[in-house]
């Protein structure tokens, strides 16, 4: 929402911290040393322009929030908590985190951490000692990694045509994310462009989204049949001679192989993949290929199934094929994060070099691992204790049945350091007081545009509160470990990273507040080629490349992965048992589960609720508001039933994250969701899930 400034009031600049492509350039009233008042966008902020979501709108609500963390906490053998001070909490972190290591080696201990900060300083601080300690390592794979390496397989880098481009286009594609509820700028430049060059937007996903409401055309798939769509859109488009044969002749592997595989992805076959008409199927194809200008910008909603890679990279092929990327905005875009040319050795660097290095555990699969699944393990050692900051996977991650299992083991030692006691602090031993982004220097890189950013800390935090920075460095020395990184302060780390990332100097940096990295234009839209050794873009994609250049891991067999971009079906199937298909979108005020606690976000998420076709609901004797179960395998989740046209039969969506507490029987969403590795590289498919659906007083079925 756009504010206008208070009078006479000190305002300061910042960055929005949190898990979402704008990072949003800020401007905040500054009240005193401790207390802030309205927070807006950066109106001089080409992409924020003024703009923030109502969430960090409201974030007086959050840094000032009386249930705030304060202290250091210790639970006693009563299960209570005690208050403690700092030096008594880090000194038996310390002993118990040694004693560990002693008795089973390095790698029983897993920091884990994510995205709950997007500060690099702060989240590659738990890095700095895990490398340090040579602990367990985390391979990343719970929001973007199958994203990333589905627009790798066809560019061959993370980039893409600047979104303030969207300005100059005809037309506008949004696949797969919901920017009203997740990037608010992306729907704000979108909006300006059908304005001021009749524009036209469309909007692509598995329900009516707010996104869909605004758009001028909505297209609703089937869950996980976005590549057979684009299969066909490309069909339509060499069968109508609207594809450029010249650009792709030029620029891409096109040969007569893959053009014999799209003959049969005709609109009748996709029909009944992806429950549209032929007709929708053609008339898409026809617009994108008689609007040059037309400007793809991919979420990352459509890739969280387990064919959520492949469904990336055939949508990606078509603005290959029409040549889109040539013309000023054309062209797509998923993540500058290719673009960056950070220099981060030093957040990372201290202690000494380790011979062998640790195993990676899958975050994804923290319940398998924290209940000693050997493969989860890589059939090592359990893992015996955790340091958990930026992240709340008991509600979070998959499989939330085992994540609570594993935590609930009396022999783990777990330590999170949080800013409010979020439900994995409910079931620590000790949690520790976090700050937050006005109270702590960081930067900020953004994947939904072209800057780096810096928020320089302008407040004290509230009691003992300490940063990620300071706490690392603090445990670091009780375990005998110094040097680099954690000699440094939170804003020397900054002020090194950018002298070698040759950004220059950071007193320089701090008088604007960011870093422009913007590619020049036709190296940004690949108009020129793309970025393989040979400057083609990739149809049949080379996966064992793309894991090169994203340093991943196998997951799957790699025979199993399709020669060419198409419909791959790899999805968990459906079966008389469990008929409905399960996406867990975002929800408008919550982001993952921040904001959960704050009173303008709960007054718009009110309790959780499931969307469910009227025409299923009356055939299950369902009526709106009922509580319903939904359940498969893993669990069963209770929760209202909301009747809604906007969807697909067979379809339901729980936009979520609610706190699991908010649901009657303990039960989060994420129960339901599958740990298991998505093709070709891991990732975790919280869009793909088959399941059942009852009213909640029947009998459920597993």
């Amino acid at each position: 929402m756009s504010q206008k400034p208070s009078r006479s009031v000190p305002v300061v600049r910042s960055v929005c911290p949190h898990d979402c492509p704008s990072t949003c350039a800020l401007e905040v009233e500054l009240l005193s040393d401790t207390t802030i008042g309205r927070v807006r966008g950066a109106k001089d902020d080409p992409y924020t322009d003024g703009v923030i979501c109502e969430k960090v709108a409201r974030y007086a609500e959050r840094i000032h929030h009386p249930n705030r963390l304060l202290f250091p906490q210790r639970r006693d053998g009563k299960q209570n908590w005690q208050r403690i001070s700092w030096d008594e909490a880090l000194d038996e972190i310390a002993e118990r985190f040694m004693a560990i290591e002693t008795e089973f080696g390095s790698e029983s201990i897993w920091p884990y951490q994510y995205a709950g900060t997007m500060g690099h300083v702060m989240r590659g601080s738990t890095d700095r000692l895990r490398d340090a300690k040579n602990y367990s390592g985390q391979y990343h794979t719970i929001c973007s990694l199958i994203a990333s390496v589905g627009f790798l397989a066809g560019t061959g880098k993370l980039a893409g045509p600047n979104p303030e481009l969207v300005a100059h286009s005809d037309c506008i594609i949004i696949w797969g994310t919901n920017p009203v509820h997740t990037q608010v700028n992306l729907m704000t430049h979108a909006i300006k462009a059908r304005k001021n060059n009749g524009a036209k937007i469309v909007c692509i996903d598995i329900y009516e989204t707010a996104t869909m409401a605004q758009a001028d055309v909505g297209i609703i798939l089937r869950p996980g049949s976005d590549g057979a769509f684009a299969a066909a859109v490309m069909h339509v488009l060499l069968r109508d001679n609207l594809a450029d044969m010249d650009f792709m002749a030029k620029y891409s592997d096109f040969g007569p192989e893959f053009s014999e595989v799209l003959q049969k992805c005709t609109p009748e076959w996709a029909a009944e993949i992806t429950g549209l008409s032929d007709k929708e199927i053609v008339e898409f194809a026809t617009l994108v290929g008689t609007t040059p200008a037309t400007y793809f910008r991919f979420g990352y909603g459509f890739t969280r199934q387990r064919n959520g890679a492949t469904n990336m990279h055939a949508a990606l092929c078509i603005p290959t094929m029409t040549g889109a990327w040539q013309h000023k905005g054309g062209g797509a875009f998923f993540s500058n994060s290719g673009v960056w040319g950070l220099d981060k050795s030093v957040i990372l660097e201290g202690g000494v070099p380790h011979g062998k290095k640790a195993r990676s555990l899958d975050m994804s699969a923290i319940g398998p691992v924290l209940t000693g699944d050997p493969k989860a393990l890589k059939n090592g050692p359990p893992v015996k204790a955790m340091l958990i900051q930026n992240t709340n996977p008991a509600v979070v991650a998959p499989e939330q049945a085992l994540v609570r299992q594993g935590f609930e083991r009396k022999d783990l030692f777990v330590v999170v350091h949080e800013q409010f006691m979020t439900e994995t602090a409910e079931m620590a031993d000790i949690v520790l007081p976090a700050t937050m982004f006005l109270e702590h220097n960081d930067y900020y890189t953004r994947g939904g545009h072209s800057r780096v950013l810096f928020g320089p800390k302008h407040m004290d935090p509230p009691g003992e509160a300490r940063s990620n920075h300071w706490l690392i460095n603090q445990l670091a020395k009780r375990l005998g470990v110094t040097g680099g990184g954690f000699d440094l302060s939170d804003r020397e780390t900054v002020a090194e990273t950018f002298a070698r990332s040759g950004y220059g100097k950071l007193e320089e940096i701090a008088k604007t507040g960011f870093v422009e990295r913007g590619l020049a234009p036709e190296e940004a839209s690949f108009s020129t080629g793309f970025a393989w050794p040979d400057g083609k873009f990739r149809f049949a994609p080379d996966w064992e490349g793309v894991r090169k250049k994203q340093g991943a891991e196998w997951t799957c067999d790699p025979k199993i992965m399709p020669e060419f971009a198409g419909h791959f079906d790899a999805n968990e199937p459906n079966d008389a048992t469990h008929p409905f298909r399960l996406a867990t979108s975002p929800a408008r005020a919550f982001l993952n589960s921040s904001f959960t606690e704050t009173p303008g976000s709960q007054k718009r998420e009110k309790t959780p609720r499931a969307f469910i076709h009227p025409e299923d609901a009356e055939e299950l004797d369902i009526a709106d508001a009922d509580m319903i179960q939904i359940g498969n395998r893993r669990g069963q989740v209770t929760l209202k039933a909301q009747l809604f046209d906007g969807l697909q039969r067979g379809v339901v969506i729980v936009e979520s994250l609610h706190k699991n507490a908010a649901h009657p029987d303990g039960q989060g969403i994420n129960t339901l969701i599958g740990s298991d590795p998505a093709p070709p590289f891991g990732g975790a498919a919280f869009h793909d899930c088959a399941v059942w659906v009852k009213p909640a007083q029947a009998t459920a079925q597993t």
